[in-house]
């Protein structure tokens, strides 16, 4: 009688072992692949390098405010962003799945924010249909979490000015103002994004707090400072071009390294080819794309932890968003003239730059004040000398290259503007000074670790 007790509560016993379910286990890999996939929805949608620091910021920020949420180690970023003021609190009752809860508000803003919703939709609902069956009731209170902490967050959000922007009027040319930006070819296109400015910052207390050294003044005197900048660039570009006859005639690989720099860091993702009488744009990294992929790359080198990775992402996707608003402040009030313009109507009407040149104007150097903010976060997070192979840009065709430091290769990219013909010295070492003083304040003023 007893063994046939025992063997009753030994059967009962089982199927209650196999009815539970075991805890979803979610890892850096999985929100790396999240991003990765916001990623190549945006370039894919061919969105705006301003644009696509938004894109990156505010989901970033929801997927961060989750793990935030009664962490020994991260402090939640309620109050230290502007207009940041509340958050959801997480019941640590509930059973709440905070890795997962971090995805799923990560993918639910960042849908509001793309135009291919279908792709997004479709990763996430994958991702959904897994979740569900190795856990459900896990899965639904996580996801009932992480979905109010994005409404949460693209409450915040509808507040940064972005929707007004989007009615204001068209940037005006002043084509017989000499000295001013004017549309380049081979497209024409107009200014992007000219009221970036008046986005709503997240730390700084406004757009032009950074402001940089005035541009060097237009002038066609050549003893001028400016036109000796002008000279500098052409001068540059003709080096660069015989290396390449060269190279070509003697069927070498010996492409001069200025040319690779220029090519690797272009991050133009409005560059287009004609083809007959057929234009159309080749798609390619943003400046944002290539750091947020660095910041991957340093987390995978380094072995991040899921909540170290969020950080990582939200701290640099930041520093991104910012500059770029303080850059293109700059950009559309100094309002100057590129290098291809001036050296055509005034040097050499035949002239290309190496780099076909993007569509707003040229002071600052984005690329140098979005490099060296972001290398300066990155280093306060994973170290000094971190020494990394950039990978990033092999998906458009390029080769890695290794740099010693984040420092290193930001200061690359800001110098690859030159290399390319696209900005000016002063556009770039003033862009590089502007970037840090952005990144040195975001690093006082965010307390994102305890």
């Amino acid at each position: 009688m007893k063994s046939k007790i025992y063997t009753i509560a030994a059967v009962c016993l089982l199927f209650i072992s196999c009815g539970k379910q075991e805890r979803i286990v979610v890892s850096a890999s999985d929100f790396r692949a999240a991003v990765d996939t916001v990623s190549e929805i945006m370039i894919h949608d061919i969105f705006s390098p301003p644009v696509a620091s938004r894109i990156y910021a505010y989901p970033n920020i929801a997927a961060y405010e989750v793990i935030a949420q009664n962490s020994k180690t991260y402090s939640t970023l309620q109050g230290q962003l502007n207009g940041l003021d509340s958050i959801p609190a997480l019941d640590s009752k509930a059973g709440v799945n905070q890795k997962l809860a971090a995805i799923i508000a990560h993918m639910e803003v960042s849908k509001q924010l793309i135009f291919s919703e279908e792709a997004l939709e479709k990763y996430r609902d994958s991702l959904y249909k897994k979740w569900e069956g190795e856990n459900s009731k896990e899965f639904e209170v996580s996801k009932e979490y992480g979905l109010k902490v994005a409404e949460r967050i693209k409450k915040w959000m509808g507040k940064d000015n972005y929707k007004q922007t989007r009615t204001l009027p068209k940037f005006s040319v002043f084509a017989n103002q000499p000295g001013r930006w004017q549309p380049t070819p081979p497209a024409y296109m107009d200014g992007v994004e000219p009221h970036w400015g008046e986005i709503r910052t997240m730390v700084l207390d406004s757009a032009s707090q950074f402001k940089p050294t005035p541009a060097i003044p237009f002038s066609l005197d050549k003893n001028s400072a400016y036109f000796k900048e002008v000279m500098e660039i052409y001068n540059i570009s003709l080096k660069i071009s015989e290396g390449l006859k060269k190279s070509e005639e003697s069927k070498s690989n010996s492409v001069p390294e200025e040319s690779k720099i220029a090519t690797f860091w272009d991050c133009n993702p409005y560059v287009t080819v004609s083809q007959g009488h057929m234009m159309f744009a080749k798609k390619k990294n943003t400046p944002d794309a290539h750091w947020i992929g660095i910041t991957k790359i340093a987390c995978v080198k380094s072995n991040a932890d899921f909540e170290k990775t969020v950080y990582a992402y939200t701290k640099t996707s930041i520093g991104i968003f910012e500059s770029f608003i303080s850059c293109w402040d700059e950009k559309f009030k100094s309002n100057m003239v590129r290098p291809e313009t001036v050296i055509n109507q005034n040097i050499d009407e035949n002239w290309k730059p190496l780099l076909q040149t993007p569509p707003f104007p040229e002071y600052t150097s984005g690329h140098s004040v979005v490099s060296t903010c972001s290398a300066a976060l990155l280093t306060t997070i994973f170290g000094d000398n971190f020494a990394f192979a950039d990978d990033s840009e092999i998906p458009f065709g390029l080769p890695i290259r290794n740099f010693t430091s984040f420092k290193a290769a930001a200061k690359e990219a800001a110098t690859s503007r030159m290399y390319g013909g696209i900005h000016y010295r002063a556009a770039v070492e003033n862009g590089v000074v502007q970037g840090q003083n952005i990144g040195d304040f975001i690093i006082a003023k965010l307390k994102m670790v305890k």
